[in-house]
C-alpha cells in the first residue's frame, strides 16, 4: 500500500492510499501523523487502521500533484519536531565518487576508510549493532520542501545538486520507541563543491533543504531498489542514470543505520517525526554535470509510485548575500 498526504480544497490535509492505480481518501484520518501516533500508541498495525477507517472518493493524485497540492507523505504540526537527517557510504559503489572528491594522495581517503568499515562490519550476523556509518544532520521540517516544491540553494552556496535517495519515515512513540511507517524517494540536494573543498565542510554542504515523497510504502524495504535520476533542463534530459538501493546493494542493513540513529535518547523524544535518509551511489556531479536554476530534479522508482521532482533555484547568482548580522540584547 502506498499512502500520501494532500492539501484539500478548502485548505485542510487528507491522507490518500493505494494499491494499484486507484487512490483514495482515507475516511476520517485528518493527516499521516495522527494516523501513525494512534498505532504507535495502541498497537494496532497502519494498514489496519486504514482498514478500520475505510476509504472515501477517488482522487487524481497526478492532477493533484501538478497543482502543487501534494504534500510530503509524514509532516509534523511544529515543524520543529520533525528531523531531517540521512548516512552516507551506505551503497555498495557510492565511495568511489566521494574517494574522488577527497582522495590528495595515494594514501587510502577517510571515505574509503569509512566504506571498507561498512563492507566488512556494516551487517552483523548476530543480530547486535555493527559498525557506525557517516551520519549528517539536515534541519527541522523547515527544510522539508513538498515533491514539486523548489529546492532553493542559498546565495552563499557553491553548488545545488540533487542525492536520490530512500528515506525511512518514522515517529516516535509516547514510550520513546522509534515505529517506522515505511520508505519513500527523497532528494538529499547537497552543496558538493563546498564538501569537495574540504571533507571537514561536509555538515556545511547538507544544510540544504530536501524533498521527500509523493508516496509513502508501508512495510519493508525491497531487497532490491532499481531507480532513475534525471535532470531536466529546457524540455531535454541533460543526465540520467539509474541508482540501486534496497539491502542487496547497500554495505549496511537497514536495522544497523537505524540502530546508530536512535541510540541517541535526543532521538527518541515522544511525539517526534524522523525522516532518515538512507544514502546513494549515484550522482550527477560525479558525472561533471553543472546545475543551473530551472533545472527540475525527477526521481523514481517503481515500487514508490509518482516521481519525485523538484526544481533548483537561487544558487551563486544570486550573490553578493549581506552578511547574517545578530543583535545584542
Amino acid at each position: 500500500m502506498l499512502l500520501s498526504q494532500i492539501r484539500t480544497a478548502q485548505g485542510g490535509l487528507a491522507v490518500v492510499a493505494r494499491e494499484g492505480t486507484e487512490a483514495y481518501e482515507v475516511r476520517g484520518a485528518s493527516s499521516v501523523y495522527d494516523l501513525a501516533m494512534h498505532c504507535a500508541t495502541t498497537g494496532e498495525r497502519l494498514v489496519d487502521r486504514i482498514a478500520a477507517l475505510g476509504l472515501d472518493a477517488a482522487v487524481d493524485l497526478e492532477k493533484l500533484y501538478a497543482e502543487g497540492r501534494v504534500l510530503p507523505p509524514l509532516t509534523h504540526p511544529d515543524p520543529a519536531h520533525l528531523h531531517l537527517t540521512g548516512t552516507g557510504l551506505t551503497h555498495l559503489g557510492s565511495a568511489s565518487a566521494r574517494n574522488a572528491m577527497h582522495a590528495k594522495s595515494e594514501d587510502e581517503s577517510d571515505s574509503m576508510k569509512m566504506f571498507r568499515l561498512g563492507v566488512e562490519g556494516g551487517k552483523p550476523a548476530n543480530g547486535g549493532a555493527g559498525v557506525q556509518p557517516e551520519w549528517f544532520y539536515k534541519g527541522t521540517g523547515a527544510a522539508l520542501v513538498a515533491p514539486g516544491g523548489p529546492l532553493v540553494s542559498p546565495g552563499f552556496a557553491e553548488d545545488g545538486s540533487e542525492e536520490p535517495e530512500i528515506a525511512g519515515l518514522y515517529v516516535i512513540g509516547p514510550d520513546g520507541t522509534p515505529f517506522r511507517l515505511g520508505f519513500a524517494l527523497a532528494n538529499e540536494f547537497s552543496d558538493h563543491v563546498m564538501e569537495k573543498q574540504n571533507y571537514l565542510y561536509l555538515a556545511h554542504s547538507k544544510l540544504r533543504p530536501a524533498s521527500v515523497g509523493p508516496e509513502l510504502l508501508i512495510g519493508e524495504l525491497p531487497e532490491h531498489v532499481e531507480g532513475t535520476s534525471r535532470i531536466l533542463r529546457d524540455g531535454g534530459t541533460v543526465f540520467e542514470k539509474p541508482f540501486l538501493s534496497g539491502e542487496a546493494n547497500m554495505s549496511h542493513s537497514i536495522a544497523n543505520l537505524e540502530h546508530h540513529h536512535f541510540k541517541y535518547e535526543i532521538f527518541r523524544q515522544p511525539g517526534d517525526v524522523h525522516l532518515h535518509m538512507f544514502g546513494t551511489a549515484t550522482l550527477s556531479f560525479a558525472e561533471g554535470i553543472e546545475t543551473r536554476p530551472g533545472d527540475m530534479f525527477e526521481i523514481v522508482a517503481p515500487q514508490f509510485g509518482l516521481p519525485l521532482r523538484n526544481t533548483l533555484t537561487g544558487g551563486p547568482e544570486t550573490r553578493p548575500e549581506p552578511r547574517t548580522a545578530v543583535r545584542a540584547l
